[in-house]
């Protein structure tokens, strides 16, 4: 699934917040973190892989390891919004043969 443009928007101001493209700092990855919880909270979704193209055509993201942490924490706070969700909708299509 291509990411929607909102989705877009927000890795932009990852790229923008984030000075040093060669090593994330402390307060870099807390403003990360923050941008994928606030997604994921905002009913946002994304792939993983698509977020992980993106920052490889993006162009300034040059460290492969920065980018995998980046992917890294995007991935957790996917996994950790969707564990908290108790409002998880079941199929209605029971393969009971009903």
């Amino acid at each position: 699934m291509p990411l929607a443009n909102d989705i877009i928007i927000k890795l932009n101001e990852i790229t923008t917040s984030v000075s040093n493209k060669k090593r994330l700092f402390q307060d870099d990855e807390g403003i990360i973190k923050n941008v994928f919880k606030s997604i994921v909270e905002g009913g946002g979704s994304y792939d993983v892989h698509e977020i992980e193209s993106w920052f490889a055509l993006e162009g300034s993201w040059k460290d492969k390891s920065v980018v995998d942490r980046i992917i890294n924490m995007a991935h957790y706070q996917q996994t950790k919004y969707e564990g908290k969700n108790k409002l998880k909708f079941v199929s209605d299509d029971c393969s009971c043969g009903n």
